[in-house]
Protein backbone atom coordinates (compact mmCIF):
# COMPACT_ATOMS: atom_id res chain seq x y z
CA UNK A 1 0.00 0.00 0.00
CA UNK A 2 1.04 3.46 -0.06
CA UNK A 3 1.49 4.16 2.97
CA UNK A 4 4.67 2.27 3.72
CA UNK A 5 8.12 3.93 5.25
CA UNK A 6 9.95 0.29 3.62
CA UNK A 7 13.11 2.29 1.77
CA UNK A 8 13.10 5.43 3.85
CA UNK A 9 16.30 5.12 5.09
CA UNK A 10 17.61 7.94 7.90
CA UNK A 11 21.78 8.84 7.88
CA UNK A 12 21.79 10.93 10.29
CA UNK A 13 20.06 11.56 13.75
CA UNK A 14 18.39 14.59 12.90
CA UNK A 15 16.63 13.30 9.76
CA UNK A 16 15.95 10.28 12.18
CA UNK A 17 14.61 13.51 14.76
CA UNK A 18 11.98 14.82 12.13
CA UNK A 19 8.69 16.00 13.70
CA UNK A 20 7.08 14.12 10.56
CA UNK A 21 9.69 10.85 9.97
CA UNK A 22 7.90 9.22 7.37
CA UNK A 23 7.58 10.70 3.48
CA UNK A 24 3.92 10.35 3.65
CA UNK A 25 3.07 11.76 6.78
CA UNK A 26 5.37 14.86 5.61
CA UNK A 27 3.37 15.15 2.45
CA UNK A 28 -0.42 14.71 3.87
CA UNK A 29 0.40 18.03 6.53
CA UNK A 30 1.27 19.78 3.12
CA UNK A 31 -1.52 19.27 1.84
CA UNK A 32 -4.13 19.84 4.04
CA UNK A 33 -2.36 23.08 5.04
CA UNK A 34 -2.47 24.40 1.16
CA UNK A 35 -6.13 22.85 1.32
CA UNK A 36 -6.64 25.48 4.79
CA UNK A 37 -4.39 28.15 3.68
CA UNK A 38 -5.45 28.51 0.10
CA UNK A 39 -8.14 26.68 -0.90
CA UNK A 40 -10.58 26.77 1.46
CA UNK A 41 -10.34 30.71 1.25
CA UNK A 42 -11.52 30.55 -1.56
CA UNK A 43 -14.06 27.74 -1.63
CA UNK A 44 -15.86 28.65 1.98
CA UNK A 45 -18.67 30.91 2.34
CA UNK A 46 -18.57 33.68 5.33
CA UNK A 47 -21.03 31.12 7.23
CA UNK A 48 -19.07 28.72 7.28
CA UNK A 49 -15.63 30.68 8.50
CA UNK A 50 -17.90 32.16 11.06
CA UNK A 51 -19.97 29.49 12.45
CA UNK A 52 -17.72 26.38 11.79
CA UNK A 53 -14.11 26.61 11.00
CA UNK A 54 -13.20 29.53 13.45
CA UNK A 55 -14.69 27.87 16.40
CA UNK A 56 -13.13 24.58 15.56
CA UNK A 57 -9.62 26.06 15.29
CA UNK A 58 -9.89 27.51 19.03
CA UNK A 59 -12.02 24.91 20.58
CA UNK A 60 -8.91 22.80 19.24
CA UNK A 61 -6.34 24.96 20.70
CA UNK A 62 -8.05 25.32 23.71
CA UNK A 63 -8.69 21.42 23.68
CA UNK A 64 -5.02 20.87 22.69
CA UNK A 65 -3.85 22.76 26.50
CA UNK A 66 -6.01 20.82 28.14
CA UNK A 67 -4.19 17.57 26.32
CA UNK A 68 -1.45 19.03 27.44
CA UNK A 69 -2.32 18.79 31.09
CA UNK A 70 -4.71 15.85 30.98
CA UNK A 71 -3.12 13.49 28.28
CA UNK A 72 0.77 13.89 28.41
CA UNK A 73 0.92 15.25 32.19
CA UNK A 74 -1.92 12.88 33.52
CA UNK A 75 -3.54 16.06 35.59
CA UNK A 76 -7.32 16.27 35.30
CA UNK A 77 -8.33 19.86 35.11
CA UNK A 78 -12.20 21.05 35.10
CA UNK A 79 -11.24 25.08 34.62
CA UNK A 80 -10.44 24.99 30.98
CA UNK A 81 -12.46 27.92 30.64
CA UNK A 82 -11.64 30.36 33.41
CA UNK A 83 -7.86 30.07 32.22
CA UNK A 84 -9.47 31.22 28.77
CA UNK A 85 -10.97 33.99 30.50
CA UNK A 86 -7.74 34.71 31.92
CA UNK A 87 -6.09 34.96 28.35
CA UNK A 88 -9.21 36.97 27.24
CA UNK A 89 -9.86 39.84 29.87
CA UNK A 90 -6.15 40.08 29.89
CA UNK A 91 -5.66 40.97 26.33
CA UNK A 92 -8.34 43.31 26.05
CA UNK A 93 -6.98 45.45 29.03
CA UNK A 94 -3.36 45.27 27.84
CA UNK A 95 -4.71 46.74 24.31
CA UNK A 96 -6.89 48.75 26.11
CA UNK A 97 -4.35 50.24 28.67
CA UNK A 98 -1.18 50.68 26.73
CA UNK A 99 -1.77 52.38 23.52
CA UNK A 100 0.12 51.23 20.72
CA UNK A 101 0.67 47.54 21.76
CA UNK A 102 1.02 44.98 18.80
CA UNK A 103 -2.08 42.85 19.01
CA UNK A 104 -0.29 39.67 18.76
CA UNK A 105 1.83 40.84 22.17
CA UNK A 106 -1.37 41.49 23.65
CA UNK A 107 -2.25 37.98 22.61
CA UNK A 108 1.24 36.25 24.08
CA UNK A 109 0.91 38.63 27.88
CA UNK A 110 -2.99 37.34 27.81
CA UNK A 111 -1.31 33.51 27.61
CA UNK A 112 1.18 34.27 30.32
CA UNK A 113 -0.67 35.96 32.55
CA UNK A 114 -3.16 32.98 32.27
CA UNK A 115 0.23 30.41 32.78
CA UNK A 116 0.42 32.38 36.02
CA UNK A 117 -2.81 31.43 37.22
CA UNK A 118 -2.62 28.06 36.24
CA UNK A 119 0.34 27.81 38.52
CA UNK A 120 -1.12 29.23 41.09
CA UNK A 121 -4.00 26.86 40.86
CA UNK A 122 -1.80 24.11 39.74
CA UNK A 123 0.02 23.99 43.00
CA UNK A 124 -3.06 21.89 44.89
CA UNK A 125 -1.65 19.38 42.57
CA UNK A 126 1.56 18.78 44.46
CA UNK A 127 0.05 16.85 47.05
CA UNK A 128 -3.61 16.25 45.80
CA UNK A 129 -4.67 14.22 42.88
CA UNK A 130 -7.32 12.95 40.45
CA UNK A 131 -11.08 13.65 41.91
CA UNK A 132 -9.70 15.95 44.34
CA UNK A 133 -7.79 17.99 41.67
CA UNK A 134 -10.32 17.90 39.57
CA UNK A 135 -12.39 19.65 42.63
CA UNK A 136 -10.18 21.53 43.08
CA UNK A 137 -9.44 23.31 39.31
CA UNK A 138 -13.31 23.54 39.56
CA UNK A 139 -12.87 26.49 42.03
CA UNK A 140 -10.89 27.94 40.10
CA UNK A 141 -14.02 28.57 37.39
CA UNK A 142 -16.06 29.80 39.62
CA UNK A 143 -13.33 32.02 41.59
CA UNK A 144 -12.26 33.31 38.04
CA UNK A 145 -15.58 34.29 36.55
CA UNK A 146 -16.66 35.72 40.18
CA UNK A 147 -13.28 37.93 40.46
CA UNK A 148 -14.50 39.19 36.41
CA UNK A 149 -18.09 39.77 37.41
CA UNK A 150 -17.40 41.43 40.48
CA UNK A 151 -14.14 43.57 39.80
CA UNK A 152 -15.25 45.80 37.83
CA UNK A 153 -11.81 47.29 36.70
CA UNK A 154 -11.36 44.03 33.99
CA UNK A 155 -14.42 44.81 32.36
CA UNK A 156 -13.69 48.60 32.33
CA UNK A 157 -16.93 49.65 34.47
CA UNK A 158 -18.96 48.65 32.56
CA UNK A 159 -22.29 48.80 33.49
CA UNK A 160 -23.44 45.51 31.93
CA UNK A 161 -20.57 43.74 32.28
CA UNK A 162 -20.31 42.84 28.21
CA UNK A 163 -17.94 44.85 26.51
CA UNK A 164 -17.09 45.02 22.42
CA UNK A 165 -13.41 43.92 21.77
CA UNK A 166 -10.99 45.74 19.97
CA UNK A 167 -10.34 45.93 16.16
CA UNK A 168 -7.87 43.05 15.07
CA UNK A 169 -5.25 44.83 13.42
CA UNK A 170 -1.80 43.54 12.47
CA UNK A 171 1.25 45.84 10.66
CA UNK A 172 -1.59 48.49 9.63
CA UNK A 173 -4.26 45.65 8.69
CA UNK A 174 -7.48 45.42 10.16
CA UNK A 175 -8.73 41.69 10.01
CA UNK A 176 -12.32 42.48 9.84
CA UNK A 177 -13.78 40.44 7.28
CA UNK A 178 -14.45 36.03 8.26
CA UNK A 179 -12.05 34.95 5.90
CA UNK A 180 -9.04 37.33 7.57
CA UNK A 181 -9.98 36.31 10.63
CA UNK A 182 -10.11 32.32 9.78
CA UNK A 183 -6.68 32.84 8.02
CA UNK A 184 -5.16 34.70 11.49
CA UNK A 185 -6.72 32.42 13.38
CA UNK A 186 -5.13 29.22 11.62
CA UNK A 187 -1.83 30.77 11.22
CA UNK A 188 -1.76 31.11 15.17
CA UNK A 189 -3.35 27.49 16.01
CA UNK A 190 -0.97 25.93 13.21
CA UNK A 191 2.38 27.70 14.64
CA UNK A 192 1.12 26.61 18.50
CA UNK A 193 0.35 22.97 17.47
CA UNK A 194 3.28 22.31 15.66
CA UNK A 195 5.12 23.82 18.84
CA UNK A 196 3.17 21.31 20.77
CA UNK A 197 4.38 18.89 19.15
CA UNK A 198 7.83 19.29 19.33
CA UNK A 199 7.23 19.98 23.46
CA UNK A 200 5.94 16.42 23.79
CA UNK A 201 8.61 14.77 21.86
CA UNK A 202 11.33 16.57 23.99
CA UNK A 203 12.33 16.03 27.64
CA UNK A 204 9.91 18.02 29.42
CA UNK A 205 7.32 15.68 27.50
CA UNK A 206 8.88 12.97 28.25
CA UNK A 207 8.92 14.10 31.96
CA UNK A 208 5.31 15.03 31.67
CA UNK A 209 4.80 11.21 30.12
CA UNK A 210 6.50 9.71 33.58
CA UNK A 211 4.91 11.09 36.14
CA UNK A 212 1.28 10.55 34.57
CA UNK A 213 2.29 7.01 34.84
CA UNK A 214 3.55 6.77 38.00
CA UNK A 215 4.80 9.64 39.98
CA UNK A 216 6.68 7.85 42.39
CA UNK A 217 8.80 6.04 40.11
CA UNK A 218 9.32 9.44 38.09
CA UNK A 219 11.01 11.14 41.46
CA UNK A 220 13.32 8.08 41.77
CA UNK A 221 14.50 8.23 38.40
CA UNK A 222 15.45 11.85 39.35
CA UNK A 223 12.47 14.18 37.55
CA UNK A 224 11.45 16.94 39.82
CA UNK A 225 8.05 16.55 40.23
CA UNK A 226 6.72 20.52 41.40
CA UNK A 227 8.70 21.70 38.55
CA UNK A 228 7.06 18.93 35.98
CA UNK A 229 3.56 19.65 37.46
CA UNK A 230 3.46 23.23 37.47
CA UNK A 231 5.29 23.77 34.28
CA UNK A 232 2.15 21.46 32.70
CA UNK A 233 0.07 23.74 34.21
CA UNK A 234 1.60 27.19 32.94
CA UNK A 235 1.92 25.66 29.37
CA UNK A 236 -1.89 24.11 29.46
CA UNK A 237 -2.87 27.39 30.69
CA UNK A 238 -0.85 29.89 27.87
CA UNK A 239 -2.64 27.55 25.30
CA UNK A 240 -6.08 27.98 27.06
CA UNK A 241 -5.21 31.57 27.63
CA UNK A 242 -4.39 32.43 23.89
CA UNK A 243 -7.80 30.25 22.50
CA UNK A 244 -9.51 32.50 24.83
CA UNK A 245 -8.51 35.88 23.09
CA UNK A 246 -8.87 34.65 19.91
CA UNK A 247 -12.33 33.32 20.79
CA UNK A 248 -13.62 36.93 22.32
CA UNK A 249 -11.50 38.93 19.51
CA UNK A 250 -11.80 36.50 16.47
CA UNK A 251 -15.48 34.32 16.88
CA UNK A 252 -17.60 36.29 19.71
CA UNK A 253 -16.62 40.10 18.92
CA UNK A 254 -17.16 40.52 22.78
CA UNK A 255 -15.43 39.96 26.23
CA UNK A 256 -17.48 38.50 29.02
CA UNK A 257 -17.24 36.62 32.12
CA UNK A 258 -20.45 34.56 31.14
CA UNK A 259 -19.14 33.54 27.90
CA UNK A 260 -16.74 31.11 29.68
CA UNK A 261 -18.95 28.94 31.75
CA UNK A 262 -18.14 25.24 33.53
CA UNK A 263 -20.58 24.32 30.44
CA UNK A 264 -17.40 25.42 28.21
CA UNK A 265 -14.68 23.55 30.10
CA UNK A 266 -16.97 20.37 29.99
CA UNK A 267 -17.45 21.16 26.23
CA UNK A 268 -13.38 21.00 25.90
CA UNK A 269 -12.83 17.92 27.96
CA UNK A 270 -15.50 16.23 25.99
CA UNK A 271 -13.57 17.04 22.94
CA UNK A 272 -9.99 15.61 24.86
CA UNK A 273 -12.19 12.64 25.63
CA UNK A 274 -13.80 11.89 22.25
CA UNK A 275 -10.57 12.95 20.31
CA UNK A 276 -8.08 11.38 22.50
CA UNK A 277 -5.92 11.76 25.45
CA UNK A 278 -2.38 12.49 25.04
CA UNK A 279 -2.72 13.39 21.39
CA UNK A 280 -2.28 16.35 19.38
CA UNK A 281 -4.45 15.41 16.55
CA UNK A 282 -6.77 13.70 18.94
CA UNK A 283 -7.21 17.43 19.90
CA UNK A 284 -8.28 18.39 16.76
CA UNK A 285 -10.68 15.48 15.82
CA UNK A 286 -12.30 16.17 19.26
CA UNK A 287 -12.78 19.58 18.26
CA UNK A 288 -14.16 18.64 14.84
CA UNK A 289 -16.76 16.34 15.92
CA UNK A 290 -17.99 18.22 18.69
CA UNK A 291 -18.77 21.27 16.28
CA UNK A 292 -19.75 19.79 13.71
CA UNK A 293 -22.24 17.39 15.52
CA UNK A 294 -24.84 20.15 16.51
CA UNK A 295 -25.27 21.20 13.04
CA UNK A 296 -25.45 17.59 11.62
CA UNK A 297 -28.33 16.78 14.52
CA UNK A 298 -30.03 20.38 13.60
CA UNK A 299 -30.17 19.23 9.99
CA UNK A 300 -31.87 15.79 10.65
CA UNK A 301 -34.03 16.94 13.41
CA UNK A 302 -35.43 19.41 10.78
CA UNK A 303 -35.76 16.62 7.94
CA UNK A 304 -37.09 14.22 10.51
CA UNK A 305 -39.55 17.17 11.67
CA UNK A 306 -38.74 16.23 15.22
CA UNK A 307 -40.47 18.09 18.26
CA UNK A 308 -38.43 21.18 19.51
CA UNK A 309 -38.38 19.60 23.27
CA UNK A 310 -36.16 16.59 21.47
CA UNK A 311 -34.51 18.51 19.37
CA UNK A 312 -33.15 21.14 21.91
CA UNK A 313 -31.93 17.79 24.18
CA UNK A 314 -31.17 15.90 21.20
CA UNK A 315 -27.44 16.85 21.29
CA UNK A 316 -26.95 16.62 24.87
CA UNK A 317 -28.01 12.82 24.90
CA UNK A 318 -25.83 12.33 21.68
CA UNK A 319 -23.02 13.83 23.67
CA UNK A 320 -23.67 11.91 26.74
CA UNK A 321 -24.01 9.02 24.78
CA UNK A 322 -20.76 8.95 22.87
CA UNK A 323 -18.80 10.02 25.82
CA UNK A 324 -19.93 6.47 27.30
CA UNK A 325 -19.17 4.86 24.00
CA UNK A 326 -15.80 5.81 23.38
CA UNK A 327 -15.00 5.11 27.46
CA UNK A 328 -16.02 1.62 26.93
CA UNK A 329 -14.76 0.51 23.18
CA UNK A 330 -12.06 3.00 22.36
CA UNK A 331 -10.47 5.21 25.90
CA UNK A 332 -8.26 6.48 23.46
CA UNK A 333 -10.76 8.21 21.39
CA UNK A 334 -10.55 9.00 17.47
CA UNK A 335 -6.88 9.55 17.70
CA UNK A 336 -6.46 5.62 18.41
CA UNK A 337 -8.74 4.65 15.51
CA UNK A 338 -6.80 6.39 12.85
CA UNK A 339 -3.86 5.19 14.17
CA UNK A 340 -5.01 1.66 14.09
CA UNK A 341 -5.96 2.62 10.53
CA UNK A 342 -2.52 3.52 9.53
CA UNK A 343 -1.13 0.39 10.62
CA UNK A 344 -3.65 -1.96 8.85
CA UNK A 345 -2.44 0.62 5.71
CA UNK A 346 1.23 -0.68 6.11
CA UNK A 347 -0.06 -4.64 6.50
CA UNK A 348 -2.56 -4.49 3.19
CA UNK A 349 -3.30 -6.75 1.53
CA UNK A 350 -2.33 -9.11 3.87
CA UNK A 351 -4.46 -10.34 7.22
CA UNK A 352 -3.55 -8.83 10.83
Amino acid sequence: MFYREAGQFKSSYQADGQIFPIRQDRIGIALLLVLAFVVMPWIATPYIFSAILIPFLIFALAALGLNILTGYAGQLSLGTAAFMAVGAFASYNFVLRIPGIPLLLAFILGGLCAAMVGIAFGLPSLRIRGFYLAASTLATQFFVVWALTKIQWFTNYSSSGVITAQKMQILGYEFASPVSKYLLVLAIVSVMALLAKNMVRSNVGRSWMAVRDMDVAAEVIGIRLMRTKLLAFAVSSFYCGVAGALYAYAYLGTVEPEAYSLDLSFRILFMVIIGGLGSILGSFLGSAFIVLLPVVLNVLAHAMSMPTSVASNLELMVFGSLIIFFLIVEPHGLARLWQIAKEKLRLWPFPH
